[in-house]
């Protein structure tokens, strides 16, 4: 029984801290300036506490991304189309991409302090092997696409976190427009292929 309380207290625990971080990360100007400290006062526990459930400030990140995550991810796994898996390639392709930049228009600023935190590098975080393992097999059932692998960094690489953070932020590119160029950009490229060679008047 005290086993059992102690992992129902944990669980509370951990909600309490993911509460109180994403109206924390909603709320501030600076994400990079919320300390654990100050996650640890918002939610109620203690310091320590925090570390045990999440190891540290990065741990945290991606379990409140993976959190807000999870509504997109349902709807990749068994969702209808044209996110779901039974939607044809080129459909999904598409609509993966723009969900993507979707969310992270909607989370901005934790998704660069998740892709500025750790390692410094987004190509090692788990999310984002998964992305492109997902566009990667989609991309490898559209006929004459060849080098699938290298198409899917290529496209993942139109929404970093940080360029979709100065496009929407310091040159102030509308949310539609950005959407259109993305849709447009995976358009040609999904026609085209990556070893396609741009000619005078394309």
């Amino acid at each position: 029984m005290p086993e059992r309380r102690s992992r129902k207290d944990a669980a509370r625990n951990q909600e309490a801290v993911l509460a109180a971080a994403d109206d924390l990360f909603a709320r501030s100007g600076s994400p990079e300036d919320i300390t654990m400290i100050d996650i640890a006062t918002a939610a109620g526990v203690g310091k320590g506490t925090l570390f045990r459930a999440f190891g540290d400030r990065a741990g945290l990140l991606r379990a409140l991304y993976e959190a807000r995550l999870d509504p997109l991810r349902e709807a990749m796994e068994s969702g209808p189309p044209p996110l779901g898996p039974t939607a044809s390639p080129q459909q999904r392709v598409p609509a993966l991409l723009d969900a993507l930049l979707c969310f992270k228009l909607d989370n901005r600023r934790l998704a660069l302090s998740l892709e500025e935190s750790g390692s410094g590098s987004p190509y090692q975080a788990e999310h984002y092997e998964r992305w492109h393992g997902l566009l990667r097999a989609a991309l490898e059932q559209i006929p004459g696409l060849t080098d699938a692998g290298f198409t899917a960094h290529t496209l993942l690489a139109a929404v970093r976190a940080d360029l979709v953070e100065h496009l929407a932020g310091r040159e102030g590119v509308p949310r539609d427009t950005m959407r259109t160029q993305l849709a447009n950009y995976t358009a040609k490229l999904i026609e085209r292929g990556p070893g396609h060679r741009a000619s005078i008047g394309d």
